[in-house]
């Protein structure tokens, strides 16, 4: 063997051989069980970070354990290689977008190849590649094709200076990002998925996911927020508009004061048309428009509004509310439209006493002591109608149940579900996306580009800054086209996919990455789908996943997969910290893999970020915590050159302390296998193997020999049971050793051998009056009545009961004897 541990020599070593030998590729085998294990594919911002590893490190983990215990395993990677900050290299740097992310491609590639990850290369999808978004094309015209991809009118970031629309992400503090100057919101026709058609089953099957977090699942059940309530029409006085409304506290209607719209609303501008006061309103209109959503709706945000100068009546009591506009009600949520009810409501009631308008009491509480003069905020749960005509004296429950009955028998509205859940608005003004296939003919409308011309290909005589709404608009040889239908000039659409759309498919497309024909076969997505193992980060909960989701059962239904669900288990790592918070360049508390790597190798780095967490929880990093790790792989390379040289000739016995070793060793590959097996407990998995290396390291240092057959047993399970968390430390002892397996990974799982677990004899301390006095060792067998004679009779023990009495003699089997005396 080498005399030393030097991993930067084993591991380039290791991961030439296992490159030139294409070691990790996979291949379709309807005969063999499968396993599909995936991390989230990154963006190819130019470097890992430690995010990265830990999370590429405990998929690796589970890809090399799953493959040793013989199935046939799927561990793909790619980039998700669209998006903004390639687009913005071209425009700071003079780059094109495709050389700056293939050059980060690159860079990242190469570094995911020295931590020494199990990934079949074959199989690498890039989102940007012609070859995949020309299938992201057809998913979309699926879409189209099926009712679910739309156009329509929606509210953008629009730049005035720059003359462009931005992304959220774009707009810093409510200015543009590259001139700082205000952003305002423009109505822009824009793309949309219909995902609110999905919403009953995307909620209904989370009951049926028990691999999910249950935290994940809340966030998507709320994300999608189903209600139960009715939706019912006010009439606008002197006027034969009405404003429907939706709640789910119908029980609350007699306590109507005052009516809400959006600022947005479009019934607004004729409601205000006659108003003395209409250029205010336009102006605080206007602001509102322009302020950011979340902002406006916060909590705790200043609640602000104007009155119309209108008034809806009553369907119920036909009284006349009066109409205002405000900034806590929007117009892209429920209808846009709120029946304020200030008792029943908090944001009602600030908004009512902020503007001196009145309050109704019609929900009682058990107690019927309720009193506007001594309240101070809304009573907003269920009650007792009062002041609510013949519903008086029904609790909520019920009265939601007759008023609902009774606005249906009015013909005015009906009990409905709702949803928080809004359609997917998809378009992008951007360039680095996916071109959406659709052609814009002044005769025949929107058409699909006919499959045969797919893909629509980026061009590259493009100016990214130009005053565009989009820089495909700069692209004469993009913009201009036949329609495909009647041959008419037309024009391509400009807009790009949201690179969501990229990723809500492409564990779909590592099946069969080489396809030109369809995105996958059929056949290859339901082998290998779903996804066993889902690695990823929690803040991809009600957006990748949820769109995930949504892809799965529209090509459900479709026909081309049987699968509802994308992810069986779904594994959220915690962050990596440093001096207690996230790294961050701009902290200057970013620790660079490749520098760990460079110092103490790729196994290390692995090892440590594996076993100084919970991979659920967030870890926080420990230079000392790494050197330990190091220091662990150079005692195992030490304990492994020392069994070499340290057997006898195998004679079939062992000795007592060889048959406690033996043991130590099955226990380990019993913890080991549990821990690995579902549970993803790689830090006790870790920290058993490294349990059984100190055990194996003091039988060597107060034993001259060993039995043979023993010490290959328990060198050959060392090496197995840590290679899927160090592979090339494991990979090059196992060469040194000689085993007949090339590879410690093509090695089969240990089962642990029960009959090694077995103990005829064991050794319990003897107390008196709780203090240990001695030590015997007793059968496994052996009686209460007799192991209690035997501990009486220790020479250690009986000088501290003799001459006393006895009160009573306590025996735990297997662990102590405690005699009590006075």
């Amino acid at each position: 063997m080498r005399e030393k541990y030097i991993p930067q020599q084993i591991e380039k070593k290791w991961q030439k051989i296992w490159e030139d030998n294409k070691a990790f590729e996979t291949h379709y085998d309807p005969n063999k069980k499968k396993y599909y294990v995936l991390e989230m594919f990154p963006y190819p911002s130019g470097n890992l970070h430690m995010g990265h590893v830990r999370n590429y490190s405990i998929g690796d983990v589970v890809a090399r354990f799953k493959k040793m215990q013989g199935f046939n395993v799927i561990h793909p990677m790619g980039f998700d290689a669209f998006g903004m900050p390639a687009e913005n290299a071209a425009i700071q740097h003079g780059i094109a977008p495709a050389k700056w992310t293939y050059s980060n491609i690159d860079n990242m590639t190469r570094q995911q190849k020295e931590l020494g990850l199990s990934y079949d290369w074959d199989r690498k999808v890039l989102t940007c590649s012609e070859d995949y978004y020309k299938h992201t094309q057809k998913l979309f015209e699926i879409f189209y094709k099926k009712g679910l991809a739309y156009k329509k009118e929606a509210k953008v970031n629009w730049c005035n200076s720059c003359h462009t629309v931005l992304a959220n992400e774009q707009v810093e503090e409510g200015k543009c990002w590259r001139c700082k100057n205000p952003v305002v919101k423009k109505d822009f026709s824009q793309w949309f998925l219909k995902i609110t058609a999905y919403a009953d089953r995307l909620l209904a099957d989370l009951d049926h996911m028990p691999g999910w977090p249950e935290r994940v699942k809340t966030m998507q059940r709320n994300w999608i927020g189903r209600s139960t309530g009715t939706q019912f029409s006010f009439t606008v006085e002197g006027m034969d508009e009405q404003i429907p409304v939706y709640t789910t506290r119908v029980d609350t209607v007699y306590g109507v004061t005052y009516m809400v719209l959006a600022p947005e609303h479009p019934l607004v501008p004729k409601l205000i048309e006659s108003n003395p006061d209409k250029a205010s309103l336009e102006t605080f209109i206007e602001r509102m428009r322009n302020e950011n959503d979340i902002v406006r709706t916060a909590e705790d945000a200043p609640k602000e509004g104007m009155f119309t100068g209108s008034y809806a009546i009553h369907p119920l009591t036909g009284e006349r509310i009066p109409i205002w506009i405000a900034n806590y009600v929007l117009y892209e949520y429920g209808t846009g439209a709120v029946m304020a009810v200030p008792q029943g409501d908090q944001r009602d009631w600030e908004f009512a006493k902020k503007y001196n308008l009145p309050v109704k009491l019609v929900i009682q509480n058990k107690e019927h002591d309720l009193k506007l003069e001594d309240m101070d905020k809304a009573y907003d749960t269920d009650g007792f109608l009062v002041n609510s005509g013949k519903f008086d004296g029904l609790t909520s429950g019920e009265a939601r149940e007759a008023i609902t009955k009774k606005i249906e028998e009015m013909g005015i509205g009906n009990g409905k579900g709702n949803y928080r859940l809004r359609d997917w608005l998809i378009s992008r003004q951007r360039y680095w996306g996916c071109p959406i296939p659709i052609i814009h003919c002044p005769h025949c409308g929107n058409v699909l580009v006919p499959e045969k011309d797919l893909p629509v290909v980026l061009p590259e005589d493009v100016n990214f800054v130009a005053g565009a709404t989009s820089p495909l608009e700069t692209s004469e040889t993009f913009l201009h086209c036949k329609c495909p239908q009647c041959g008419a000039d037309a024009t391509r659409e400009t807009d790009t996919m949201d690179t969501f759309i990229d990723s809500s498919w492409y564990f779909l497309r590592y099946c069969d990455p080489h396809n030109t024909e369809e995105p996958f076969s059929k056949e290859k997505a339901n082998y290998w789908m779903p996804v066993d193992q889902y690695i990823g980060g929690i803040e991809h909960a009600i957006l990748h996943l949820l769109y995930s989701r949504f892809f799965m059962k529209v090509l459900q239904d479709e026909g081309m997969v049987d699968y509802p669900e994308p992810f069986t288990n779904l594994l959220c790592q915690g962050m990596v910290l440093k001096d207690g918070g996230k790294m961050s360049k701009s902290v200057g508390n970013v620790v660079s893999p490749e520098e760990i790597v460079g110092k103490y190798g790729a196994d290390t780095a692995r090892l440590f970020i594996l076993f100084a967490a919970p991979p659920e929880r967030d870890l926080e990093w420990s230079d000392q915590g790494v050197e330990g790790s190091y220091r662990f792989l150079k005692r195992v390379w030490a304990i492994v050159e020392k069994y070499q040289d340290f057997v006898k000739e195998s004679k079939g016995d062992l000795s007592e302390d060889e048959f406690a070793l033996r043991r130590k060793l099955h226990q380990t590959i019993s913890k080991v296998t549990e821990d690995l097996d579902g549970k993803f407990a790689f830090n006790t998995a870790i920290s058993a193997v490294m349990e059984l290396a100190n055990e194996m390291y003091r039988f060597s240092e107060t034993h001259s020999v060993i039995e043979d057959k023993l010490a290959k047993e328990l060198v050959r399970n060392l090496l197995i049971l840590l290679a899927p968390f160090v592979p090339h430390i494991t990979e090059e002892l196992w060469q040194q050793i000689g085993e007949k397996e090339n590879s410690v990974h093509d090695a089969e799982w240990p089962v642990c051998d029960e009959s090694a677990l077995v103990v005829d004899e064991v050794e319990l301390a003897v107390q008196v009056n709780g203090k240990v006095r001695g030590t015997i060792k007793v059968a496994v067998s052996m009686e209460k009545d007799e192991i209690a004679d035997l501990a009486k009779g220790l020479a250690e023990v009986q000088k501290f009961i003799e001459g006393k009495t006895i009160v009573k003699t306590i025996v735990v089997p297997g662990r102590i004897v405690n005699i009590v005396v006075k």
